[in-house]
């Protein structure tokens, strides 16, 4: 049994833009129905009301691997924006829905190929363009 999901929540820009691109090419034939669900129970609220401690798209957080210690920093971006790096992940893909929304010290269970799990828990977020003053981004 998978632990309750944290509390999500994000801001009506993300979801808007979100949204669009679910309906683009670029999202067919990708299973999007984890993002989706995501959406759905996410408390919105306007780009200036985000708490600093949110992860966001275009947010750079810092994670601990509390399977192995190591710690990771990662940037949520569009698809456009992914360049096939370690350290970009696209909304797409199934770990970046589950990024999306989370409070510094929420941890997630994320699924790697091979069928193993790890537990990455949010550490501080280093970057967040809500908190930047960057809110039309």
């Amino acid at each position: 049994m998978s632990e309750p999901k944290p509390p999500l929540l994000m801001s009506r820009l993300d979801v808007e833009r979100i949204e669009s691109l679910l309906e683009t090419p670029a999202a067919q034939g990708i299973d999007t129905s984890a993002l989706e669900a995501e959406l759905e129970r996410a408390t919105i609220v306007e780009p200036s009301q985000m708490p600093p401690d949110v992860i966001t798209m275009n947010s750079t957080a810092r994670f601990l691997d509390e399977t192995n210690g190591e710690e990771h920093e990662l940037t949520l971006v569009f698809p456009r924006d992914a360049d096939g790096s370690a350290e970009k992940v696209s909304i797409l893909a199934p770990v970046g829905s589950a990024l999306l929304g989370l409070h510094v010290g929420d941890s997630i269970e994320w699924p790697l190929p091979g069928g193993r799990t790890i537990h990455l828990r949010v550490l501080s977020i280093r970057y967040q363009p809500e908190a930047a003053g960057e809110l039309h981004r």
